[in-house]
């Protein structure tokens, strides 16, 4: 997981995370792809899969990207340089501009310290519904992968939780989490090969994957319209 990971796919109605076993406990993230579909466009450099039905607000990615950037107590060109990413890239998403991928906001939270989803999360209401294909999306610019939040982990708790859809072709490869993730996938259709990049699994319906995502790790989809639910712990 998941995007330093090159970390989130999505089906005909966009999102996905993956997930990838290993023997540690750990979660990936999904591929997912919908390069058919008659939706706009994602945050994300354009190609064959940047197409979803919707997508994470830029406003709430700026707003975010202050915040934790203020609390950490670092300037544009201290985040840049650890996160590996343009000083223009940075000072662009903090206007609410520019065309950030799962690889840019994965790097930047990691830099940061704080989860992926604190970054694309808008402030959620008492009460909350969220209808299929209309949570935040972000889609990777290497493979047919885009991930959707659904739940992000609340003060005291430690998960957050997607929905994954994916397609076959190039494997989703992400790159250690911060220390301590744990990621947790179990498929509800067709199947994937997850979990660490060294050592991925096979895994169908119904199966349960629990691996080290702060460890390099791997999900491809080995079956048209694979989707899984994948948890994602920050201990």
């Amino acid at each position: 997981m998941a995007p330093n990971e090159a970390p989130l796919t999505a089906a005909p109605s966009a999102t996905a995370v993956t997930s990838r076993s290993s023997t540690e406990s750990s979660v990936r993230h999904v591929e997912r792809t919908s390069s058919t579909l008659n939706t706009q466009t994602l945050f994300v450099k354009a190609n064959d899969w940047t197409v979803v039905s919707n997508t994470a607000p830029l406003s709430v990615i700026a707003a975010s990207l202050r915040r934790e950037r203020d609390r950490a107590g670092l300037s544009l060109s201290e985040l840049a340089k650890r996160a590996g990413v343009a000083k223009s890239t940075l000072s662009q998403l903090e206007a609410a501009n520019g065309n950030p991928s799962v690889e840019t906001l994965w790097a930047i939270g990691v830099a940061l310290g704080v989860p992926f989803s604190r970054l694309v999360d808008p402030p959620v209401p008492r009460v909350q519904v969220i209808r299929a294909g209309e949570s935040p999306v972000v889609q990777s610019e290497r493979a047919h992968y885009a991930a959707s939040l659904l739940a992000s982990c609340p003060p005291g708790a430690r998960r957050d939780i997607y929905w994954l859809t994916l397609e076959p072709g190039a494997a989703r490869e992400s790159e250690p989490h911060m220390p301590g993730t744990v990621e947790h996938m179990i498929v509800t259709s067709g199947r994937a090969l997850a979990g660490l990049r060294d050592d991925p699994v096979e895994i169908g319906v119904g199966d349960y994957l629990v691996y080290p995502g702060d460890l390099p790790h791997t999900c491809q989809a080995l079956e048209p319209g694979t989707t899984a639910v994948m948890v994602m712990e920050h201990i």
